[in-house]
């Protein structure tokens, strides 16, 4: 499993790419997907894109997922190689969907990496640490033994 973590203030340049963290891209040299997630723009490694595709797929036959929801995941996602220089096009219509402008947030997500306007990262990234200090403190294994 790509481990990806950290906070990093980004830049996109004039034809929209985005200039990966150094401690990203040898984990992405191979190639990634660039997908709408949750107001932000998920870059999913293949072999993660792979296991929510077939998640999805499985969910979808299994009746507990709408077809639309699959179609939605693979219409809407581009397949990117990182440049020389470490750059990732991110696509007019993928940048809109995620409210993207010059100025972006990209945080690693274990498995993934995303990319935030930096207002909607602001708005969550409260709500995230609140979660978690209630998560450590009911126990649930984040905590030191």
């Amino acid at each position: 499993m790509a481990s990806f973590v950290g906070s990093f203030e980004h830049t996109l340049d004039d034809k929209g790419r985005l200039i990966l963290p150094a401690a990203f891209r040898a984990k992405l040299a191979e190639g990634a997907f660039v997908t709408p997630l949750d107001h932000c723009l998920a870059i999913l490694p293949a072999d993660e894109f792979d296991r929510m595709a077939d998640s999805l797929e499985h969910q979808v036959s299994t009746g507990d997922v709408d077809v639309n929801a699959l179609r939605a995941f693979a219409s809407k996602a581009d397949q990117i190689v990182p440049d020389s220089q470490g750059r990732v096009r991110l696509l007019p219509h993928l940048r809109e969907m995620a409210g993207l402008d010059r100025s972006v947030i990209v945080i690693g997500m274990l498995r993934r990496i995303e990319v935030w306007d930096p207002q909607r990262w602001n708005d969550v990234s409260p709500v995230g640490s609140e979660k978690l200090a209630d998560a450590i403190e009911r126990g649930h294994g984040l905590g030191p033994r």
